[in-house]
């Protein structure tokens, strides 16, 4: 199998909203619908796919956003029928050499049990930052 890194174009939205759902990485409950997309695409942010060459099937994602003064990689994932084959190293590669060229420092959230994507991410460089709680609001009207 020959894999591609490529850029998001909206007529990916589906499959890409598919792997989210089936990796439990997102879904519109979260607000990962197609104007958040292309909104953060619009701001400077990027969602690289990584695709078999030959069927265009979508193997997996990073989509990173930008603040001005930090790149946040989110949806880092591949989907569940090609995990544990080594294909996220490739996508990886693609999400550092555009965060590099941005000059802008590089963060991500992990799960603590996600032994394998911590692995992952620590051999790419990556420096644990500490133990600290992360809270979100996603709905404002209970506010």
């Amino acid at each position: 199998m020959k894999l591609k890194t490529r850029d998001y174009q909206p007529e990916d939205f589906k499959e890409v909203a598919a792997l989210w759902e089936a990796t439990g990485m997102g879904g519109e409950f979260r607000g990962d619908d197609r104007q958040v997309i292309d909104r953060s695409i619009q701001v400077g942010g990027k969602l690289l796919i990584l695709e078999d060459e030959h069927t265009h099937k979508l193997i997996g994602t990073s989509w990173m956003t930008m603040d001005g003064r930090r790149i946040y990689l989110h949806h880092f994932g591949i989907s569940p029928a090609f995990q544990g084959k080594g294909f996220s190293k490739q996508l990886l590669k693609a999400s550092l050499a555009f965060a590099k060229k941005t000059g802008l420092q590089l963060k991500l959230e992990v799960h603590r049990d996600n032994i394998i994507a911590r692995e992952l991410y620590i051999k790419a460089g990556f420096k644990y930052l500490g133990d600290y709680d992360v809270y979100i609001i996603r709905n404002y009207e209970n506010l």
